[in-house]
């Protein structure tokens, strides 16, 4: 009784099981199918990614000096490792932490001060400003250059000179446009365990890539040392203007006392002789507050160069030999693949076999 009904259950699994004879049988009865669509495929595919503009990347590597005690770093080290930041490396006084300058370069004032940087094309020698590059000396695909072409016909006002009247708090359309171009070009990445900056640029001239990587760089220095001397040297103006009118003070006892010891020089009246050493006394104490000025103008002076970071450039700015895409073979592939698929579950469905794939039976 049991082996019937084993025999029995094996003959039910074996006619819901799937036949694969058949579904190859089926497919190669439509092999022409795939010879029409594969071929009409790859056309698609090869104009599509012709039609795409050739694209370069250049990468920048930094690693920033972080203040603080000597003492905490290891631990801060440590404690980075695992992804968990101490704040030790501040010392208290660091609000702009390494992590934070991707937030920064993406900040809407850093992007639009890119607007006024001067590139040109590496088989060109005129030069223009960023703004105009990515407004106007871009190559598009033929879709999008006809669409930008019938937009520009009911589009009749003049978007010249936008980039010479720029309100951060206000941007045009147009403006707003480079500014998401920007934010697709320009990538900020800092590594948590190792605190090294990452700048990335992406363009369609080498040499501007390399040129817009190096501005960036070089911005996001002088941002991050202004931001860090601030204090420091206004600070140091203080001082330097206490130190300017101490001098001036000085100056004037010592030329008031040289004056009046000229005039009094024959004169041996106890009244003179007071009146000269109060002067003497005067232009001494002018000088040591001048003196004591001064020294406080070379500390603070100090301070700044102390408060200054430093960068180490990890990777410099190099003009790209190789493009970085597109990547048109693989795009191919990729269309091939999808058409290939879509085909095949096409002929699964008119053959009536997706249901025995599927477990539908």
């Amino acid at each position: 009784m049991n082996e019937e009904i084993k025999k029995q259950e094996f003959l039910e699994d074996e006619e819901s099981s799937i036949d694969f004879k058949k579904i190859f049988q089926d497919l190669l009865k439509h092999k022409m199918l795939y010879a029409k669509v594969l071929p009409v495929a790859f056309v698609l595919a090869a104009i599509y990614a012709l039609s795409l503009p050739n694209f370069y990347s250049c990468t920048v590597k930094l690693s920033p000096e972080l203040s603080g005690s000597k003492s905490t770093s290891s631990l801060a080290s440590l404690a980075s490792s695992f992804g968990v930041n101490l704040g030790t490396s501040g010392a208290g006084t660091e609000a702009l932490f390494p992590t934070l300058y991707p937030d920064l370069m993406n900040s809407v004032d850093f992007k639009t001060d890119l607007f006024k940087v001067k590139v040109r094309r590496e088989d060109d020698n005129k030069e223009f400003t960023y703004y105009d590059y990515l407004a106007n000396e871009q190559k598009l695909p033929w879709w999008s250059a006809g669409m930008k072409a019938l937009f520009s016909i009911f589009n009749s006002q003049s978007s010249m000179d936008e980039s010479s009247k720029i309100d951060p708090f206000r941007l045009s359309l147009e403006q707003t446009n480079i500014v998401n171009a920007i934010n697709n070009n320009v990538i900020c990445d800092v590594d948590k365990k190792t605190m090294v900056i990452t700048i990335s640029v992406t363009d369609q001239d080498p040499l501007i890539c390399a040129t817009m990587a190096d501005s960036v760089k070089t911005r996001l220095q002088k941002f991050i040392t202004d931001y860090r001397t601030s204090k420091a040297r206004v600070d140091y103006e203080y001082n330097l203007k206490l130190s300017r009118e101490a001098k001036a003070r000085y100056e004037q006892a010592r030329d008031r006392y040289a004056a009046y010891a000229d005039s009094h020089r024959n004169v041996s009246s106890q009244s003179a002789q007071t009146k000269e050493a109060d002067l003497q006394n005067e232009m001494q104490i002018q000088q040591q507050i001048y003196q004591q000025v001064v020294g406080q103008l070379q500390q603070a002076e100090m301070k700044v160069q102390q408060e200054t970071p430093a960068f180490t450039t990890l990777q410099s700015a190099t003009v790209p030999v190789r493009k970085a895409g597109p990547k048109r073979a693989q795009m191919c592939l990729i269309f091939l693949f999808l058409a290939a698929l879509g085909t095949t579950a096409w002929i699964l469905y008119k053959e009536d076999d997706l249901k025995s794939l599927l477990g539908m039976d």
